[in-house]
């Protein structure tokens, strides 16, 4: 017999998404889109890597905040939200060390919370509260 999630699960995991959605997707337009030198005033590491890097990253995290709602939304592959959140956890996983490299530890707490909070929507929707597709209409 299957368990329902708690109501509790599913409601902080989409404040979770929507939150991480709107984060990453308004980072992921501002790094694919603005010119570097206009991006550079506002995050300081991006005159350090490839502007390919620097764009690449930008569409991952459009992406990533684009998978952690609309799967789940339009109950369409809904297991891709909890690989988006893999994924989103992963680019912080990689975002640390480089923080720490750069010697810019005042700002290694911000990635490393929202690489956990993506990690919790990953685990929530693959374990905790997974979202059913919609049923195909006959």
């Amino acid at each position: 017999m299957a368990q329902t999630p708690s109501k509790a699960w599913n409601i902080s995991l989409w404040a979770v998404q929507a939150l991480l959605a709107l984060l990453y997707g308004m980072a992921g337009v501002m790094k694919s889109t603005q010119p570097l030198a206009e991006l550079a005033k506002s995050v300081n590491w991006v005159t350090s890597v490839p502007e390919p890097l620097v764009r690449f990253i930008g569409v991952s995290e459009l992406a990533g905040a684009l998978g952690l709602i609309l799967p789940s939304l339009t109950r369409i592959q809904p297991r891709l939200t909890a690989w988006a959140g893999v994924g989103l956890a992963t680019i912080m996983l990689l975002a640390v060390p480089f923080h720490i490299q750069r010697g810019e530890t005042s700002v290694m707490a911000f990635p490393a919370v929202l690489g956990l909070l993506a990690a919790f929507v990953a685990y929530g929707r693959f374990k905790k509260a997974p979202i059913a597709p919609r049923q195909a209409q006959p």
